[in-house]
Order: structure tokens, then sequence, then C-alpha cells
């Protein structure tokens, strides 16, 4: 602690003002932190990723060390023992830590180790879910969404749920969930889109998704023993999906090697002239995610492949990423949705509408 500019006392330079509130919930308190840490690890040979600014990343001749910082709960992984030994006694002579040795737990998310690989999952998370809604006890369901009907923002016939903070502290927390649960992100967007205004309808599928994780709680995601591979990327998209604002939904699944990696489900902000715009908007998404994967493992000195493979089912949307001429079909297309022709044309992204999956998927 520093005397404030201003206040300061020359006669008693070590007096500090008595602070009625901790230093923990202030805004400046983070960024305070992160410079110290920053700071401290530059000095010791990390350097700051640029996709990533919580990863450090700290080269060794062939050896390699990764630290995930956030806040105040740190990841730290190396390729041998003595670098990762050296580190951990670097940080414990500049901080007041704990070693908790082999990774087990981080944020939430428990990390089990297996035959195959790394088992992640987030029982206690959803344990905990459950019983704020009361529904520990609730009967299971097959599956988390029901297709047929499709929610509205307004229903006059659905009343608005008595608990509207309850609804969004639920949704909010499902959203989290979704880090180890790919199989519910699609339905928990959905119920997420309604948080303004939720109504009894709203909460009925947010119960519904309850039920399945009640039937599914010890499911997780499983993370393969294998050397990297090429990145493969799924995408899909509906087309005026939701009856309140005519948006269409896109989604995409990413994964290098066997493993899954990224995922996303989101309603798209503007509503699509036809269904190849739509599944373009949703190739589009999944591109930039590609790129930034491309981009990370490339500082974290990973091989890749030069070009990844995106599939998509419309046929269209596959001609517009290689075929410029067609634009009397697009001239209504943003132009930062065609950056997927820049990549296709520099051979960083393949896209097909067709084709087995890869053998090691």
């Amino acid at each position: 602690m520093h005397q404030p500019s201003g206040f300061k006392d020359s006669t008693k330079p070590d007096h500090v003002c008595f602070l009625r509130r901790s230093l923990y919930g202030l805004k400046q308190a983070p960024r305070a932190w992160y410079t110290r840490f920053s700071t401290f690890a530059t000095k010791f040979g990390f350097h700051q990723s640029l996709s990533d600014p919580s990863l450090f990343i700290c080269p060794r001749g062939k050896d390699i060390t990764y630290l995930l910082l956030y806040v105040y709960d740190i990841a730290l992984i190396a390729s041998s023992t003595a670098l990762l030994n050296a580190v951990i006694s670097t940080l414990h002579s500049a901080f007041s830590m704990t070693d908790l040795g082999p990774l087990h737990h981080f944020l939430g998310i428990s990390i089990i180790r297996n035959d195959k690989g790394m088992f992640l999952h987030q029982q206690n998370c959803a344990a905990d879910i459950l019983h704020r809604a009361n529904m520990t006890n609730c009967n299971p369901c097959l599956t988390p969404v029901d297709i047929k009907p499709k929610l509205a923002e307004v229903n006059s016939d659905s009343p608005p749920v008595k608990d509207p903070t309850l609804y969004r502290s639920l949704a909010g927390a499902l959203q989290y969930l979704t880090f180890t649960r790919p199989n519910i992100s699609y339905a928990v967007q959905h119920v997420c889109l309604f948080m303004h205004d939720p109504r009894e309808e709203h909460f009925n599928s947010l119960k519904r998704i309850l039920r399945y994780i009640k039937g599914t709680i010890t499911h997780g995601l499983q993370l393969h023993r294998s050397p990297p591979m090429a990145m493969v990327a799924y995408t899909n998209a509906d087309w005026a999906g939701c009856p309140s604002t005519r948006r269409s939904t896109s989604g995409y699944c990413a994964f290098i090697g066997a493993n899954l990696i990224s995922w996303s489900a989101k309603r798209q902000h503007t509503v699509s002239r036809s269904s190849t715009e739509a599944e373009y908007r949703g190739v589009a998404n999944a591109v930039a995610e590609l790129s930034w994967l491309r981009n990370l493992f490339v500082e974290m000195r990973v091989s890749v492949p030069k070009t990844s493979l995106v599939f998509c089912d419309n046929v269209s949307a596959v001609y517009l990423a290689s075929n410029p001429v067609q634009h009397q079909h697009t001239k209504h297309v943003e132009i930062d949705i065609h950056s997927v022709r820049e990549r296709v044309a520099l051979g960083y992204i393949k896209l097909s509408s067709h084709g087995d999956l890869p053998n090691y998927i």
C-alpha cells in the first residue's frame, strides 16, 4: 500500500488510509494484479499469447511451458519435470502459493485421468444447479429440448414467471455447464434468449434441460491421448427458425484429431434472405473459430496441417466460398462474411458438402 497522490504525509510516509472495503472487489484490483503477474512472468521468460491473453508460454530449447492464469487460479503444464519444478520454485519465491499437485480440478471442472486420456466433467456443478432449482429428485428426460414447438419471445397464453431472478440464475449456470456438455449447447442458448422477459413456457423448457441433466449427470468430455492431427469443423444452420425475429440459428463443432475442442450454437445477428445465406454465415463463424485456433496452436508450437476441413451440408454455400462470380446472389451479404473466400483461396480452409467422417473421429 502507498499513500495516494495528493494525500502524501511527508512526516509519516509509512501511514496509509484505512479501507472500509476490501481491494478484492474494486474495479482496478484485477488490472493491478494482472500487471504485477505479467511483469514477473515476462522477466522469467514467459511471453503472453496474442490469441489468449490469459495464456503465458515459455520456450526453453526443446522444452516448453504453458501457464494458464484466471485471477488467482493457475494451471501449469511443462514438457519436462525439471522445467516444471523450476517454474514452481520461481513462482513460490515471488508469490504466496499452494501447489496442489497434478491437475484434478480447475474452475469448477474436474479432470480424471484414464487409459484413453483425460475425462472432463462438472458433476458437482450440475448437482448444485439441480439443488438450486429444487429438482434434485426430478424424473430424468431423454432429450434436452423438444424440437416440435418453437419458443417465442411473447406468448399471450403463457404468463410471466413468478421469480425471473431464479430463471436468469439457472440459465446463466447452465451456460457454464456447457464447457463440458456440448450436447446441451443448443438448448441452453435457446432458453437464454428470453432472460429479459421469461414466461412459464420458457421455464418449462429450462426444466426439461434440468431433467435431461439429471439423467446424464455423469456425462462429460473425453479428451483422447493422440498426436495432433488435422483440424476439422462441422457446421449447420436452420433458416428463419425463430418465430419472433425470423433469425436463423447456426452452430459448429471443431475437432483436432479425435478431440472436440470448440463448439457453439447461437442465433444470428441479422435475418437471412435464403437458407444459403444462413448456412454461409454459419460457415463464416466456423472458419473464424478455426483461424483463431490455428493462431493459438502456432503460438503454442503445436504442428497442425496447413489446410483445415469444414463440412457444410449446403452445396450452394460451398460454391459461394470459392466462386466470387455470383454477385447477384451475394450482393446483400456483408463483406466480412466473404473472408471465407480469402481463406479458401489461400488454402487454409477446404469446404465440403459431403463425405465420410475422418477415421479418427
